[in-house]
């Protein structure tokens, strides 16, 4: 069988070369041939044969190449269009006159009776007023709007003020995906670094709460303000954030929230992004820094808090962190506060666990767990106190993680727990292991100081 075929292509060879030297044309002609079968044989392979390829004609463009840098021109026309469709996206929206009448229009058609103080608002009427409303109100108008803010009242009726609030709320995110959208240098729906920055700096004068802050302070604050952003909603490091995730977390909030002239003191203190936050986290990266360089040593670092983080842990800090001739900038150190002050978070939770996975096996195994409690031990006894048997807390880590496998830790083990910070404070701090081993007295005490107080009222 092989052999047939071999003397079958032979044939067609000899036939070929035959041919060939029957063949009167020119190298010219024959070059101009080849070119010809080429481009007609690549075309049909490119675009494929008419018909079975029809419906590419019909699939509409998706990928649009970015200008390069040096395409001035495509940059900034670009650069104009996406400020026009901007202005556009902004138009579309409820003005405050559209609003109050949008308001008036909802307290007209209200339908008795109250439901407490609320004054509530049956379809019919609902559809009455989309009518009067205006086409800017229409998208509110809808039944999946309504069905999601029907409750359970008796006449199939929904609240007129949550109504109102959802709009506010709708408009709201709009406007500020639009103010955002201005920072998007890339305008690929994305605020790098610097772009948040310029954002929050110009944000800066209309929050009234920040009234207070001296301009040689700003660039501080403004770096304050984005590490939180950039700690949270880009744990992967890569420079750039979501819009849409900076809308749908809460940090946006907080930070708006200034514009309250009356927000109270606890507020405030609770809000990262308020004036005594700010000066409270670099006032203490100041009383940290003795010799006065800007920079955090480790020793330096170690009086963080109540003095009480163990040397490994800070060893591992050192070691995994970016630092500077073995020195701790301001910038490296706001991600080190927000992790200890958010251990619960899970982002606080992925930097911690990368410290203490040290040989970066993505799970913690006994003997990380004990290489670490050990230097809990040694604190112990520099106390006055009697160490706690590793063994025992071993079994507790185990006990309150439940792990998928019972010999190691995940970071996901840790997050699904629920019990993340109390495992890590228990591993780096000594106080937060003396506080956790005393946890039954410290809710006695509170139990009774809250019953003398109230025999006291």
């Amino acid at each position: 069988m092989a052999n047939d075929k071999t003397a079958h292509w032979k044939d067609l060879l000899r036939k070929r070369l035959a041919s060939a030297k029957q063949d009167g044309r020119t190298e010219e002609e024959k070059k101009a041939e080849e070119t010809e079968l080429f481009t007609k044989y690549y075309s049909e392979w490119k675009v494929g044969e008419k018909g079975e390829n029809d419906s590419f004609k019909h699939i509409p463009r998706f990928y649009y190449r970015l200008p390069a840098e040096d395409e001035v021109l495509l940059q900034k026309l670009r650069e104009e269009s996406r400020a026009v469709f901007l202005q556009r996206k902004s138009r579309e929206l409820l003005d405050n006159e559209e609003l109050q009448n949008l308001w008036f229009l909802l307290d007209k058609h209200q339908v008795p009776p109250t439901t407490g103080d609320e004054a509530m608002i049956s379809y019919e009427s609902f559809l009455k007023v989309e009518e009067k409303a205006g086409a800017k109100c229409k998208l509110f108008f809808t039944a999946r709007v309504y069905a999601k803010l029907l409750h359970n009242d008796p006449y199939g009726r929904i609240s007129i003020m949550q109504f109102f609030n959802y709009v506010m709320r709708k408009v709201w995110l709009h406007q500020t995906r639009i103010g955002l959208s201005l920072y998007d240098v890339a305008g690929q729906g994305y605020l790098r670094e610097s772009d948040l920055e310029n954002y929050i700096l110009e944000l800066i004068p209309t929050l009234p709460q920040l009234d207070g802050l001296e301009k040689s302070f700003y660039s501080f604050y403004v770096c304050t303000a984005v590490r939180k952003f950039f700690f949270f909603l880009d744990p992967l490091h890569t420079g750039k954030i979501k819009i849409q995730d900076i809308l749908a977390c809460s940090f946006l909030d907080d930070l708006l929230e200034l514009r309250d002239e009356e927000l109270s003191k606890e507020s405030q203190e609770s809000n990262w992004f308020s004036a005594p936050s700010a000066l409270r986290v670099y006032g203490q990266y100041l009383n940290l820094d003795k010799d006065h360089n800007g920079m955090l040593s480790k020793e330096e670092l170690s009086r963080y808090g109540t003095g009480t983080l163990t040397s490994v842990f800070l060893d591992r800090v050192y070691q995994e962190c970016l630092t500077y001739d073995g020195e701790m900038d301001y910038k490296t150190y706001l991600d080190f506060v927000l992790a200890l002050e958010n251990r619960k978070e899970p982002a606080a939770l992925q930097y911690i666990f990368k410290l203490l996975d040290m040989e970066n096996k993505g799970y913690l195994n006994v003997f990380a767990l004990n290489y670490f409690f050990r230097a809990i031990q040694e604190q112990m006894k520099i106390h006055g106190q009697e160490p706690v048997s590793f063994q025992d807390v071993k079994d507790e880590i185990f006990d309150m993680v439940k792990p998928k496998d019972p010999y190691k830790i995940t970071l996901q083990d840790l997050v699904n727990s629920g019990q993340g910070d109390t495992v890590t404070s228990i591993l780096i701090d000594l106080n937060g292991f003396w506080t956790y081993e005393n946890r039954e007295v410290l809710v006695a005490n509170d139990t009774d100081s809250n019953t003398a107080d109230l025999d006291d009222t």
